[in-house]
């Protein structure tokens, strides 16, 4: 909470992004250290520490300009989206899901996030294209009310 990080949900982990809140012209850079937000209308979530130094503790959300300063070391090329539809606190509950989602979709999987809370993603599908994973999340959310495209984090090669 204290240090300049945030969370997107596909930009590379490790990215620096420049965040300016358009309100009032300040800016910050942050580093991207997890997946989120899983708010509908929201691009960015900005940790306490970066949420402040662009006075955005007030109003709670701002409109905002994202600028990538620089990728991950290491960053490849090949880019892999997926649809998270759940996360859970229960690993139980997110293999239910995830077993559903299996059967209905081919592919699926349950991937820790650790933290405070620890919570297990439920992940459905994997496309190179953020347009197929669009269209998946549209299907999911009708049937399950949220569906939020996110990046691959975890290599291509492992089995869902």
């Amino acid at each position: 909470m204290e240090k300049l990080t945030a969370a997107h949900r596909t930009l590379p982990l490790g990215s620096w992004v420049e965040v300016r809140n358009l309100s009032n012209g300040r800016e910050v850079q942050v580093r991207i250290t997890d997946r989120g937000p899983f708010v509908e209308d929201r691009i960015i979530d900005l940790s306490k520490a970066a949420a402040r130094a662009i006075a955005m503790i007030g109003p709670g959300t701002v409109m905002v300009r994202l600028t990538l300063v620089a990728p991950p070391e290491g960053e490849t090329a090949e880019q892999w989206y997926t649809v998270q539809v759940g996360a859970f606190q229960d690993r139980a509950k997110a293999e239910q899901l995830r077993k559903r989602m299996r059967e209905r979709f081919g592919e699926a999987r349950v991937v820790l996030r650790d933290g405070e809370p620890r919570l297990w993603r439920v992940l459905v599908g994997r496309s190179p294209a953020p347009e197929e994973a669009s269209a998946l999340a549209g299907q999911l959310r009708e049937e399950l009310g949220a569906a939020f495209v996110v990046r691959l984090d975890e290599p291509v090669r492992d089995r869902l």
